[in-house]
């Protein structure tokens, strides 16, 4: 096999059992087959993070334009990262307001789709995976649909709370499957099968990753070398996420477990698990090896605990209903989330740009506040889009006619070429964005 064929579209270190797809290198046409060609240019991505039960009613707000933007102390850890930031106000969904509890007001989040009740389960694609479907050929893994906290499959005043566990459809009556576990989500980006094997996808890789370290520039070297121990510490910390004993979910009826808990699980500490989750988007985006990544951090209706903020004595549900500090304090939590996901993206270049100006990062809510308010969503966008979304700026549609949530999809999916005469209840999109 040719060099120029291992090389063109798409780079790749292989190894028994790993398919590594590597990021953009200056010296090497990894996105297209000349340099500086249209067809090299960085794709644009998307990435949509979901916290349920909303925020703090008086601390979420943004006033002003560029670095002089002021944010309200919810967003405050955005503060270095708003001239990449719109944050859009006003925004609603129609068909979330007819049940007014979380599960009626979540299922149809992404998809502005009418929502089925009485033991029926149907809502509508949302718009992610209508992207997914776009791009799935093009990309190794169609999207990643990721989460931190478990499905809930009961029923609440007649709406299935699957609808509060997923914000990701497939098909009007097809939750996407959620991946909860790291290691199975980093295993889908490099092994041929997604299963956990015992060999290091890196030992995998080395002797082709040598081979290839010969043929690119100095500066290449030493991006390869960082994006290599990138992979590495994100292995390592999978192999260890699950030996704390911090249980910040659901509690048991036991005060202490009865079993031995299991060695590869679902990460206890919180903290850990969203960031590992994050760091898996990174490296998905990083090598092309998706375009579209889901994360939903937690269920509408949660019930994970905090300890790690010294907020252990009530679930993340119960502490929306009240604008408390410790409420705000998990509010920030939350945003420290995006803002790490974002600044990772960010110190990553793809030639003129970084990956996060070529990405657009979408973080929700299904309400405003814990009081269910949905007549106004909260939304923010960080990113470039690929040089098509101005940051800096407060966008209000509270006033104004046709604030559909589903417009600003249609906006989103523009900037990724796929364009739709109507997506929900929208029928064009957002001029502003």
């Amino acid at each position: 096999m040719t060099k120029k064929h291992l090389y063109s579209r798409r780079l790749f270190l292989r190894g028994a059992g790993v398919t590594m797809a590597l990021p953009w290198l200056e010296s090497m046409p990894v996105w297209g087959d000349t340099p500086g060609a249209a067809g090299s240019q960085a794709p644009v991505r998307l990435g949509v993070l979901f916290a349920g039960n909303g925020f703090h009613s008086k601390e979420w707000w943004a006033q002003g334009e560029g670095a002089a933007m002021k944010l309200g102390k919810v967003l405050t850890p955005l503060s270095d990262l708003r001239r990449k930031m719109l944050f859009v106000r006003g925004l609603y969904n129609e068909e979330a307001l007819k049940g007014n509890i979380h599960s009626s007001q979540t299922g149809n989040l992404l998809s502005g789709a009418p929502l089925a009740s009485g033991g029926e389960i149907r809502s509508g694609t949302s718009f992610d995976q209508l992207l997914a479907q776009r791009y799935g050929a093009s990309t190794r893994v169609p999207s990643l649909v990721l989460g931190c906290e478990k499905s809930n499959p009961s029923v609440h005043k007649n709406y299935s709370m699957l609808y509060s566990s997923h914000i990701s459809w497939s098909s009007p009556t097809t939750p996407t499957p959620l991946e909860l576990y790291p290691a199975l989500a980093f295993d889908r980006l490099f092994k041929d099968e997604a299963s956990k094997a015992d060999q290091s996808v890196l030992d995998a890789v080395l002797s082709d990753a040598r081979d290839l370290r010969r043929d690119i520039s100095t500066g290449d070297q030493r991006k390869l070398d960082e994006y290599l121990e990138s992979v590495r510490d994100v292995e390592q910390r999978i192999a260890n996420a699950g030996k704390r004993g911090q249980l910040q979910g659901w509690r048991p009826t036991l005060d202490k477990p009865n079993i031995p808990r299991p060695a590869d699980g679902i990460p206890q500490d919180i903290a850990e698990h969203m960031r590992l989750m994050a760091d898996i988007v990174v490296l998905g985006f990083q090598t092309d090896t998706t375009r579209i990544a889901t994360l939903k951090l937690n269920n509408d209706h949660s019930s994970l605990r905090f300890p790690n903020l010294g907020v252990d004595y009530m679930i993340h549900h119960l502490l929306s209903h009240a604008d408390t500090p410790d409420w705000l304090k998990v509010n920030q939590f939350f945003l420290e989330q995006l803002a790490y996901l974002a600044r990772k993206l960010d110190s990553i270049r793809e030639g003129d740009r970084t990956l996060l100006d070529n990405t657009m990062l979408l973080f929700c809510s299904s309400m405003l506040t814990g009081s269910h308010e949905a007549r106004q969503l909260p939304v923010v966008v960080l990113g470039g889009g690929g040089g098509r979304i101005q940051g800096g700026r407060v966008l209000d549609y509270r006033e104004k006619p046709d604030r559909q949530l589903c417009r600003l999809y249609l906006s989103l999916m523009d900037k990724m070429d796929v364009r739709l005469p109507r997506f929900g209840d929208a029928a064009r999109p957002l001029d502003e964005v």
